[in-house]
């Protein structure tokens, strides 16, 4: 049981990692990971999009 959490984990890391920081394309990072994730190659698109640059709004 541990073994299939973890895997989820590790499976939905692009995702926990765009929430972590608050991206603002979170749930399209979701989406991604679902859907293309089990290709890896869509995994670690996921990956490099969930760390990129946040955008921060600017208050005037």
């Amino acid at each position: 049981m541990e073994i299939l959490v973890l895997a989820a984990l590790v499976y939905f890391l692009p995702t926990v990692i765009a929430l972590a920081r608050g991206h603002h394309n979170g749930f399209a990072i979701f989406l991604t990971n679902l859907l293309l994730g089990w290709t890896m190659i869509g995994w670690l698109i996921a990956l490099i999009w969930s760390v990129t640059a946040v955008a921060r709004r600017v208050s005037a």
